[in-house]
């Protein structure tokens, strides 16, 4: 099977209004601007885009919207992690029907063995497009390397920052490899990672395309950037996409 895409992905902030409510045409508008700066993927309703916050319906209306705005060859990926299997399979049928190309399942809380979770949410799926996620900091203890041949997935998201993990599931898992965490962004990109999905390439998209195809300088230019998004997240991230879009700064997580 052909990679879900190549390159370096966005994992997309969601815009709100000032009285926090979902501006999916302002989120649509700027999910297009990134692609036209280079972006080969879109990731909705995922950590960065505080998926916790969403409703089902605003999930769809987002997926919708930006599936219909983005250009056909770019990719619209859907995060769809849950502290169930039940959970995640309901949202993943949903985040399908409302048009994703494919899913994006952060593994659940204080599971030690995520393959059943996995088996069910692929149930749902019915063989489209799914990528495991691997994020130990926002679900712990994440997924562990020896099973991930095991899991009924396409792909594979990993935001642990792990050197030696990132290259201990290129030597085991034969598909989809995405970098998510910016500090190994080049590394990635040289030992053979397919490609990225980034919180900072909402802020800092030419950077991040420049790292991941070898630029070391571009790497260590966006130290300063990554330090400044992480702080209260999302804030950090927003407040930086605000001062270089013009966007909205709103977030609902942590208000």
């Amino acid at each position: 099977m052909p990679p879900l895409f190549t390159g370096v992905g966005v994992a997309l902030v969601t815009l709100f209004d000032d009285d926090r409510r979902l501006d999916t045409a302002a989120t649509a508008d700027f999910a297009v601007r990134l692609t036209e700066l280079g972006m080969r993927s879109v990731l909705l309703a995922g950590t960065t885009g505080e998926a916790m916050s969403l409703s089902a319906d605003e999930r769809s209306a987002l997926i919708q919207a930006v599936r219909a705005a983005v250009p056909a060859d770019v990719p619209v990926l859907a995060g769809t992690g849950a502290p169930t299997g039940a959970q995640a399979a309901d949202l993943t049928e949903r985040a399908f029907d409302a048009g994703a190309d494919a899913a994006l399942v952060l593994s659940p809380p204080a599971v030690a063995d995520p393959r059943p979770y996995y088996d069910r949410v692929a149930k749902a799926s019915d063989g489209r497009p799914l990528l495991a996620y691997h994020f130990p900091f926002a679900a712990s203890p994440g997924i562990p390397v020896e099973v991930l041949p095991d899991l009924p997935v396409t792909g594979l998201k990993d935001s642990s920052g792990d050197a030696g993990r990132l290259l201990d599931e290129l030597e085991v898992f034969d598909r989809d490899i995405y970098v998510g965490a910016t500090t190994v962004l080049t590394m990635g990109g040289a030992v053979g990672a397919t490609g990225a999905i980034l919180v900072l390439a909402n802020a800092e998209p030419e950077r991040c395309i420049a790292a991941f195809a070898g630029d070391g300088k571009a790497q260590v230019e966006l130290a300063a950037p990554h330090r400044a998004s992480m702080v209260g997240f999302p804030a950090g991230i927003k407040n930086l996409v605000a001062e270089r879009f013009g966007v909205s700064a709103v977030a609902r997580v942590g208000t």
